[in-house]
């Protein structure tokens, strides 16, 4: 099969494009900036190649001969607080993917979303749940739509993040404390995503995917203080502290929490359903992978990702 990915030479695309490679695929990734993917040109059958704009002529022309488009594009925050930054890179690239694929005669289209999509009053979340509306009306695609609660893995920018802010100082204030996650390991997600883009039962369906266990963000963040060896003390703020926080943090460089973040933690990014199972996957616990990559030295990260690479 011939896929053409958007979005994928960010964190969870490294883990895929080897499994879809493993399976046999021939992989089109397209990147803003290739010369920042050169780690991905080593694994067999894929190819990087750099799109400055992803209108719905210059998609189609990527698309024309493919068998099948991914799409992970996504932000968690954007410039400024309107949320039209959302509404660009979640919901109106899907409706210029959705006419590439009608113009390149490509059907089978996987979205990778998020985890109650349409829920809560988060531009985050809205945005993506109104791209599902634009493809679950598409009836004409063959169209799968994967739902992950919080993805971690080696590479990640949730654990490794925490772990970063607990290394700055001997307390970290904690915005809502009590939010409620069910983190998924990025290797169980990319392999359940190399099954469903070939397998026609799920086409029409939302699969989602979540770990073995829920935490409060409190609990995960002291199990990163925990895993990194770091002694800290955390400190739950009450809402309306959470709230400012988020609102202060809005015009912070970089952003490295929100309002928006805010009003998604509103919201449970948990599950008592689990399509992991149906690929015979077995989901993977934090506490048996995070530990190892929170500890290591990034050289020897990068030296296990080239082994791994190469060995597929």
């Amino acid at each position: 099969m011939r896929i053409v990915l958007l979005g994928a030479t960010g964190f969870v695309g490294h883990h895929l494009l080897p499994e879809l490679s493993k399976a046999g695929h021939h992989c089109l990734a397209l990147s803003r900036y290739k010369p920042g993917c050169r780690d991905l040109t080593v694994i067999p059958r894929v190819e990087v190649r750099q799109s400055s704009g992803y209108d719905t002529d210059s998609l189609s022309r990527y698309f024309d001969g493919a068998d099948a488009v991914i799409n992970m594009v996504g932000i968690l925050n954007e410039s400024g607080r309107s949320g039209k930054g959302f509404m660009k890179v979640h919901t109106g690239l899907v409706e210029n993917i959705i006419e590439a694929c009608r113009s390149s005669a490509v059907r089978r289209f996987l979205y990778v979303s998020a985890l109650n999509a349409g829920k809560g009053n988060s531009h985050y979340l809205i945005s993506k749940g109104l791209a599902e509306e634009k493809i679950r009306a598409a009836d004409d695609l063959d169209s799968t739509i994967v739902q992950p609660s919080v993805i971690f893995g080696d590479g990640d920018s949730f654990f490794n993040r925490f772990a970063g802010l607990l290394k700055l100082a001997p307390v970290l204030p904690l915005a809502c404390p009590d939010a409620r996650m069910q983190p998924v390991w990025v290797g169980d997600v990319a392999a359940a995503i190399t099954a469903a883009i070939a397998d026609p039962e799920t086409i029409g369906q939302t699969l989602i995917m979540v770990g073995p266990k829920e935490y409060s963000l409190r609990e995960l963040v002291e199990f990163t203080a925990r895993s990194a060896g770091l002694k800290r003390k955390i400190v739950g703020l009450p809402d309306s502290l959470s709230r400012l926080q988020g609102y202060l943090m809005d015009f912070v460089p970089g952003k490295p929490f929100s309002s928006d973040n805010y009003r998604s933690l509103q919201t449970d990014n948990t599950s008592v359903e689990n399509s992991l199972w149906r690929f015979g996957i077995q989901p993977k616990s934090i506490g048996s992978v995070v530990p190892g990559y929170l500890k290591g030295s990034p050289h020897q990260h990068q030296l296990d990702n080239c082994r791994r690479r190469v060995d597929r």
